[in-house]
Order: structure tokens, then sequence, then C-alpha cells
């Protein structure tokens, strides 16, 4: 029975074809259901945020996933310019330089003896391997960038960072760093020292250096981006610190100036009783393997966001969220964005941080 009065758009079942694009793959999920529409709606609105010239694009990088085999979809990303600020884990900024240093991860299993492989010196990150002494001879090589800073010096995340990428640029290292540092975007790394950054401030400590990494001085830096944007759209692999940080962006700003605005940014919202002024975000994109119903932030819904004035109102923008492991989404979101998307984008500028 037909019934072709209802105002709805149709599902339209996947026809398989040999030799059929990914990126018409992707089109055609977008008039399917559950998490495949999510993820069309990602590229979608991914594809859409690249090619808005005014906008600047903030990435959150939750987790570990460089040792899953994602970091050079980032590096690519950051080489095309696709990301103008990244915030991420201290383990996705660092775990990929084991690989820069021409060492490996390994194909494992998660039903395996831990303490056999405690033993034999092997790290598991669920079904891969990691060589701790491959590891520490990562944590020596940033112990070693360490000591040639200045002491006297109190680091943002950001200068650390983009340091950290020229130096090991210079020695041939490819990794997420380098790739930012080479076209001056700006990194962030709110929980550094949860990372191997920690352990190698304690090698350089242990040779007198002492290193000190201002975490508000960070916070100040981050949020001082804000006089030079005009609209922001924020995508998220994952959650927690790196999310939060970036969602911040747009409620928190204004408290760096006594008059609660922000220099520069035209059209903030206003909430009744305070004096605080807000900038949501016009797109938000997440792909996640989190749920909102336990309350964190890695599944927190752009809709519960939009109620702390995070997110776009009044359906300026657009947001999707994918419920999705990261190591399935991320590499066809980027093959899609790569068969649509043919030229490098310009990006927003923050030259003048780096002096």
């Amino acid at each position: 029975m037909k019934n072709d009065a209802l105002p709805f758009e149709k599902v339209r079942a996947i026809q398989v074809r040999k030799g059929k694009p990914l990126s018409q793959l992707i089109a055609e999920m977008s008039d399917t259901g559950f998490q495949g529409r999510r993820l069309a709606e990602v590229c979608d609105i991914f594809e859409e945020m690249i090619g808005e010239k005014d906008l600047t694009i903030l990435m959150g990088y939750a987790a570990s996933l460089s040792v899953a085999g994602q970091w050079s979809i980032i590096s690519w990303m950051l080489e095309r310019r696709y990301i103008d600020v990244l915030a991420a884990t201290g383990a996705n900024l660092t775990e990929d330089i084991v690989e820069g240093m021409g060492y490996s991860y390994y194909k494992g299993t998660h039903m395996v003896d831990d303490e056999f492989l405690c033993q034999k010196g092997l790290n598991r990150y669920y079904d891969i391997y990691g060589s701790e002494k491959e590891y520490m001879k990562m944590i020596e090589l940033i112990g070693e960038f360490i000591l040639t800073l200045d002491e006297n010096h109190k680091y943002s995340s950001r200068e650390f960072l983009y340091l950290l990428g020229l130096w090991l640029g210079q020695r041939g290292v490819k990794c997420i760093v380098v790739s930012a540092a080479e076209k001056k975007i700006p990194v962030f790394c709110p929980g550094i020292a949860d990372s191997p950054v920690g352990d190698a401030a304690l090698f350089a400590r242990s040779k007198g250096f002492n290193l000190c990494i201002d975490a508000i001085k960070d916070y100040v830096e981050f949020m001082g981006l804000a006089e030079k944007v005009k609209d922001t759209g924020v995508f998220y692999i994952g959650g927690g610190v790196p999310k939060d940080f970036v969602q911040l962006f747009a409620v928190s700003a204004d408290l760096l100036y006594k008059d609660r605005k922000i220099p520069n940014r035209k059209n903030p919202v206003t909430r009744e009783g305070t004096d605080e002024t807000y900038h949501p975000h016009k797109y938000a994109i997440q792909i996640t393997s989190d749920s909102p119903q336990w309350g964190g932030l890695s599944g927190c819904t752009f809709e519960e966001a939009t109620s702390w004035g995070k997110e776009t109102i009044s359906g300026v923008g657009r947001t999707a969220q994918c419920f999705c492991d990261a190591t399935i989404a991320l590499p066809l979101l980027a093959h899609v964005i790569a068969e649509r998307v043919e030229e490098a984008r310009q990006g927003v500028c923050f030259s003048e941080l780096f002096g």
C-alpha cells in the first residue's frame, strides 16, 4: 500500500554496486537511518564548515587514538587547513612520535595473558601492543627537547607543543605536532602532564631542569583567540577534557573583559540573571562511543549544550552527533572529504601567536 501524503522524506534502501565511490555511499546513507544517517550528516556539515570562509574550526581530539592508526588523518587535516585550532589529549599528541621515530605499534588481541605481556615489556591498548622500550625512547626524546628550553620561562602548552613540533621536524620526525608547527596552527593540551610529556618532564628534572607549563596562561591564551574570530565550528573525536576546553570557548572568553564583551565579536547571546555574553558555536559535529544518560561530557548531546549557550540557538547553524567508534567513522569521514573537496583550505590565521 502506497501513502505519498505523509510529510516526510522516504527512506531509500542502499543498492550494492561495484566501484561506487565512498562519497556516493555516504550520500546514500543520508537516506537511511540510525548512525549511518548521522555519519552522513557529520560528513555534510564538516564539508560545509570547510567551505565557509570566515569560520574558525576548532577540534577536540580525545582518548588514545594515535596508537590505533588515526594520527596521520589528523596530520592530513592540519596540512590541508581543515582545522584552525586543535585541543587534544597528551597521548594523542605524543604517542604518534613512536612511529615518527621509526618504531611501530603491533596488532594483537584482547584475549591474552596480560601478566605475560608485562613480563615481555609490552603495553596493551585493547587489541594493540606497544613496546615499553620504544615508548621510553619517545619519552627520552621529548626529554632531550625539554633540556633545550628556557628554564626561567613559563610556557603555555601551545608554546611548548609548537617548539616541540619545530624541533622534531628538524629531525625528520613525522607526527601531529610537526604538521601543526609547519602550518602555524595552535595546538593546546589542557591535561598535558597526564601524558608522556609529564614523564619527559620527570626525565628532565632528573638532570636538574625544571620545566614549567602554566595551565592558566594556556587558558588565557586560548580564550584570547576569541577576539580574532567571527563564527566558530567545532569538531570532536570523543569528548573528555579536549571537548570541554573547546566548548567553553563559546561561553567563557567574555570573562577576560571587564564589560563581559569580547572585542570585535558581534551579535552576542545574553541570558537572564547574568551580564555575561555568549557566542554559541555555529556548527558542531561529534563522533563518540559514549552516550548521554551517564551524565558525562563525552556523550552529552548538543541539545543539552545549548542550555549552557555553547551550541547555536534558534536554528542558525547545524549540529550532528554520530555515536560510533572513531576508528570506523573518522577514516570514512576523511576519505569522503578527500573525494568531495579538491583544494586545501586557506584557514584562519593565528600566526601572530608564533612570533
